[in-house]
């Protein structure tokens, strides 16, 4: 069992950056590979970002790509995404998710490869 609690979130200005953080309980953390969605208003959940359980492997949308950065730290139990030159199309509520499955570029997008999900963390970028 993983519980997940993001933080971080906040109004910003078009430009300016966030950084999220997602804590996770239990100690099997890095086993886990994690990911990170977003879904805006009227709008389904959308993949952002995951990184595998070692951090060796990350894998971005085409969306983000260059503008944000997953990274992790095991010791720490946590998740972080790095947003940078944040747009008005990026509001959204931002969700970690934890995934048992090995990632590949094949199944980190997918929802259904990601077992536990926290309560998301709502941004919302200003123009």
């Amino acid at each position: 069992q993983v519980q997940l609690v993001e933080s971080g979130g906040g109004l910003v200005q078009a430009g300016d950056s966030l950084r999220l953080s997602c804590a996770a309980s239990g100690r099997t953390f890095s086993s886990y590979g994690m990911g990170w969605f977003r879904q805006a208003p009227g709008k389904e959940r959308e993949f952002a970002a995951a990184i595998s359980w070692n951090g060796g492997n990350t894998y971005y949308a085409a969306s983000v790509k260059g503008r944000f950065t997953i990274s992790r730290d095991n010791a720490k139990n946590t998740v972080y995404l790095q947003m940078n030159s944040l747009k008005p199309d990026d509001t959204a509520v931002y969700y970690c998710a934890a995934s048992s499955l090995p990632q590949s570029s094949g199944n980190a997008h997918n929802t259904r490869s990601y077992n536990y999900w926290g309560q998301g963390t709502r941004v919302t970028v200003s123009s």
